[in-house]
């Protein structure tokens, strides 16, 4: 059975939405950098760029909760790259993850089985490193 996040954008002025989620009771916002947008908020490359280092530091601590182990501390820097394609279109040509995380000398040993599994088992990152099927559909309607 598939699961299915459902989230919604409403475009608040200029290029800054209001984007909210059926799973969440939140709402936050996102922009686009000037000269576009006013950079008061994330932009959508910055947002899958945090996706994809809270998804892998996520899986590492459950991972290391599985094996009884514990994280005393645990932080990412996650640089993504932008650069032109062949038709001069900016698209992400790769994302860098550095995860840094504090254990005591017991609960290394118990990480390192996590070493070969975490990063499996993170759906964003796992979803971005094979490609996504993305349709989209398009209606215009008529201004209230």
């Amino acid at each position: 059975m598939n699961e299915k996040i459902h989230t919604h954008m409403r475009r608040l002025e200029k290029y800054r939405f209001e984007v909210g989620f059926d799973e969440w009771d939140g709402k936050l916002m996102m922009d686009e950098p000037a000269p576009l947008g006013e950079s008061k908020a994330p932009d959508a490359g910055m947002m899958l760029s945090s996706a994809v280092g809270h998804c892998l530091c996520s899986s590492l601590l459950f991972c290391t909760g599985k094996a009884h182990g514990e994280v005393q501390d645990l932080s990412a820097d996650v640089e993504t790259t932008l650069a032109r394609n062949e038709r001069g279109r900016w698209r992400i040509e790769g994302i860098k993850v550095h995860i840094k995380a504090a254990l005591d000398d017991e609960d290394k040993k118990k990480l390192e089985r996590c070493r070969e599994l975490y990063e499996d088992f993170c759906i964003v990152t796992g979803s971005v490193r094979q490609g996504v099927d993305v349709k989209v559909d398009l209606s215009v309607e008529p201004k209230n």
